[in-house]
């Protein structure tokens, strides 16, 4: 099984084929993702990029373009002054299937 690593909006993940992955938010109207691996291993072949590998890509199709992460309450407070603030985010996501590694 052939596994790379890749970065997508700053981060790292190690992808494998027909894998399901949500990273953070992509522009509206991507189809498809061409990326350039910075690792790839290949059983027991391990190829390291000096940035990417040379020579090999990682397709990706979105899925769906907002997935709504979990809710994450933030709460400032201060003792003993009666001063309390309470937040809530929802990061939100798009969902890529990786379709090959090459």
């Amino acid at each position: 099984m052939t596994k790379a690593v890749v970065k997508i909006g700053g981060k790292q993940f190690i992808v494998a084929e027909k894998e399901t992955l949500l990273v953070d938010l992509l522009q509206e109207g991507t189809k498809e993702l061409v990326l350039d691996p910075l690792l790839v291993i290949d059983g027991d072949k391990i190829s390291v990029g000096t940035p990417t590998v040379k020579g090999a890509k990682v397709t990706a199709k979105v899925v769906t373009d907002l997935v709504k992460g979990d809710k994450i309450r933030v709460i400032r407070y201060k003792s003993k002054k009666r001063v309390h603030k309470e937040n809530g985010h929802r990061q939100k996501y798009s969902k890529i299937e990786i379709t090959s590694i090459k």
